[in-house]
Order: structure tokens, then sequence, then C-alpha cells
């Protein structure tokens, strides 16, 4: 069974805990990603930002994203898989939490995601339809 590390696009890049959703979204346009990892000071994972959260949650309730920063958000502990956690556990994760991506922890390091689309290209066609359903119901 593949795992998680396997599949993962790895260098997973992070957005500082203080930096600004302003230079958030410019990463998210750069890398040409819809999430990132939120990192603290000490490198550690504090959550996962997305486009839509800067745009629902700052920008449409009138804020600067200038002035809010990255670690205003993902206050929750974030969700996470293993890196030797097999594709099925990921599946289950995803489908538990309700997300299409999962940072990949080995130990406390930060070391790739794991999106829908990677367990997509690794599965059979048949069960592509099925994880579609499970994680967005």
């Amino acid at each position: 069974m593949l795992t998680a590390r396997e599949i993962m696009t790895q260098s997973a890049e992070c957005i500082g805990e203080n930096d600004s959703l302003t230079q958030a979204s410019q990463m998210l346009r750069d890398l040409k990603v819809g999430a990132l990892p939120i990192c603290g000071e000490d490198n550690r994972l504090q959550g996962m930002l997305t486009d839509r959260d800067i745009v629902v949650a700052c920008v449409a309730d009138g804020g600067n994203p200038n002035n809010i920063r990255a670690g205003s958000y993902g206050g929750e502990k974030p969700v996470t898989i293993g890196a030797d956690d097999s594709i099925d556990e990921a599946i289950k994760t995803m489908q538990d939490h309700q997300v299409r991506r999962l940072p990949v922890i080995d130990g406390h390091q930060l070391i790739g995601i794991v999106a829908q689309a990677d367990i997509a290209r690794s599965i059979s066609e048949d069960k592509v339809g099925d994880l579609v359903k499970l994680i967005s119901s």
C-alpha cells in the first residue's frame, strides 16, 4: 500500500504566522496553490490558510489584508497525516474532517502536502469518484 510520503507534493512552503494576508495571497498566486501551511517562529505547523479564508473571512468583512496576520487563522489544531500513513488513512482523515488537503508530518517536521488530486492520481479510476463523493459530502 502506498504511503503519504510516496504520493505527497514535496517541499511545502509555509506562510509565517506573522506575515500578512497580503503576503499570503501573493504566495498563493506565485505558487499556484489554494492553501498554505501556517508555520510558527519555531517552524512548527500552526494551521492552514486558504484563498477562501482570505476572501470570505477578511476581504468580505471589510478587513485590510495588509494589517491582518496569517497566524490569526488556523487557530485550531491542524488536521495532519503521518508520512508513513497509508492512502486509506489519508482518505479516512480527509473524510472525517471534510478537508481536501493534508499537511504531511514526519515527527514535528512538515515535509509535504497530500491533496485530493495526489490521491486521485494514485488510485484506480473507478475509485476516484468515490473519493470525491466521500470528501465532498
